[in-house]
């Protein structure tokens, strides 16, 4: 079994900056993401209400791929963002449950 592994942000943007946070979000977060060895793709959810909150599902091959992500370059996505930011954001980690998303699996990973 292939499992991946998947970080969840929750992140709450100053109401005003919201569209710039996207756009560094796409110009500046993206090209570091995916230069990390075991990083598969980007999920952002922006809400339909302003005042709720973003959230950002990064998905990896690995943990450990994931958790050296964390550990060496995430401080330095932190404070790309930290301007933009209402909050700090709020990680939360998951395995993520392949045998349910077989064809979104299957789509990952044949680009990959």
């Amino acid at each position: 079994e292939r499992y991946m592994f998947a970080r969840i942000l929750e992140i709450t943007p100053k109401l005003e900056k919201k569209d710039e946070l996207i756009k560094t979000i796409r110009e500046e977060v993206l090209p570091i993401l995916k230069k990390q060895p075991g990083y598969l793709e980007l999920l952002p959810f922006v809400p339909e209400i302003a005042q709720e909150k973003m959230v950002a599902i990064t998905l990896w091959t690995e943990k450990r791929e994931a958790e050296k992500y964390v550990n060496e370059v995430f401080p330095k996505v932190e404070q790309i963002l930290k301007p933009f930011l209402a909050v700090p954001v709020v990680v939360r980690t998951y395995t993520v449950e392949t045998t349910l998303c077989t064809h979104f699996v299957e789509a990952l990973t044949a680009a990959a």
